[in-house]
């Protein structure tokens, strides 16, 4: 392998096309990037073990190890962007822009440029001399179902002492971060004829009852569930999108509505779907047979470090920033499950994600190398 520099890894890397989407018609498969992250680590000695993903569309993940034995750290990233808006970029998006001291293009910042700093951080690491094994993971489909990540932690292949997710954070270690819950719910009436309302069934009426159980057990959340480590501290529920109807003079046939939910740590993702449908329940059961309630897509747990091995103090040792927590979700939970310390820790800055002109400032480039490095050297070496 020739010895690449940062910039010509980093160029390679955005132009691998990795696009996640729950839209098949813009959806593309990883396989490959996850060829080429594969290649420069083997070359390094890592070994390779490389897995299809169930449920998605051709997407795979990629394990990279190297040393033996019990524990080590596990440095993870996703290998997926999401969409790209056509006509807003000033540039090519799969094509590294340099300019003002930043490097544009999608992922650069969130975060499939964070495999980049690995490599740079990896050439001054003695990785034939290393005590504890050092993994590299990158996963799929993290922006859509996190199905990568979820897989992963149901195969158990490791179990590291640390784990780092390279999310943007700004070099700030995360500690602790909300989940995410995505529902549906339909209303089935029976349209007809304004005139006469008795001779149907107005699915707004009875989403109207819908809405009003919601907005108690909202309440509810509020005061029950509370955790001052966020700037948000409480439970948070989103009555998002509704549309019901066709015409003022028609009874509507049928109301939607989609919601969301972002719970601390103490709510787990089970305790708030049950609470849900606790709340909807009398609407259930006053109206048999016309109300359904689905998830959009699977849960995000909500996320708190385990710190057994004292992961935050070495963290806030190297970075010297004090951890902090998030309101977004990463694939923490997951990684989580391997039983590791795990935070969320990587350059760049969340305000730059998913935006057009994505960019990455290179003032990150030597602490970020620099922090890899002490901390593969303090776990592994």
């Amino acid at each position: 392998m020739p010895n690449l520099s940062f910039l010509e890894h980093y160029e390679k890397i955005i132009q691998c096309p990795s696009i996640s989407a729950f839209d098949e018609k813009i959806d593309q498969s990883n396989e490959p990037l996850i060829a080429l992250l594969s290649g420069w680590f083997s070359d390094l000695g890592f070994t390779i073990t490389i897995q299809q993903v169930p449920g998605t569309r051709n997407k795979f993940n990629m394990l990279a190890k190297i040393g033996s034995g019990e524990g080590g750290l596990l440095l993870c990233g996703h290998s997926d962007t999401v969409p790209f808006d056509e006509g807003a970029w000033q540039s090519d998006p799969f094509k590294v822009k340099q300019a003002d001291g930043k490097l544009f293009g999608l992922g650069s910042c969130d975060m499939k440029g964070f495999f980049a700093f690995i490599l740079e951080a990896l050439k001054t690491i003695p990785l034939k001399k290393l005590k504890k094994p050092l993994y590299i993971l990158a996963t799929a489909d993290e922006e859509t179902s996190m199905a990568g990540a979820r897989f992963f932690a149901e195969q158990q292949l490791i179990k590291p002492n640390m784990a780092i997710i390279g999310e943007p954070t700004e070099l700030i270690p995360i500690y602790k971060h909300k989940g995410h819950i995505a529902q549906s719910l339909n209303i089935q009436g029976k349209a007809g004829h304004s005139s006469d309302p008795d001779k149907g069934v107005n699915a707004i009426e009875i989403m109207y009852q819908a809405i009003g159980q919601l907005m108690d057990l909202q309440g509810k959340l509020k005061t029950k569930f509370h955790d001052e480590a966020f700037s948000v501290p409480h439970v948070t529920m989103n009555l998002g999108h509704i549309h019901g109807g066709d015409g003022e003079n028609r009874i509507c046939g049928h109301c939607k509505l989609n919601f969301d939910m972002r719970a601390v740590p103490e709510l787990s993702d089970e305790q708030a779907l049950t609470m849900i449908d606790e709340a909807l329940a009398p609407v259930f059961a006053k109206y048999p047979n016309r109300l359904s309630l689905d998830l959009m897509y699977p849960t995000a747990p909500a996320f708190a470090c385990r710190d057994e091995q004292n992961i935050l103090a070495l963290a806030e040792q190297l970075t010297g920033k004090k951890f902090q927590s998030a309101n977004y979700a990463t694939e923490a939970p997951f990684i989580n499950q391997l039983g590791c310390d795990t935070i969320v820790l990587g350059p760049g800055s969340i305000d730059q994600a998913h935006q057009p002109d994505e960019y990455i400032s290179l003032d990150y480039v030597n602490p970020t190398v620099l922090v890899l490095q002490q901390m593969i050297n303090k776990v592994c070496c």
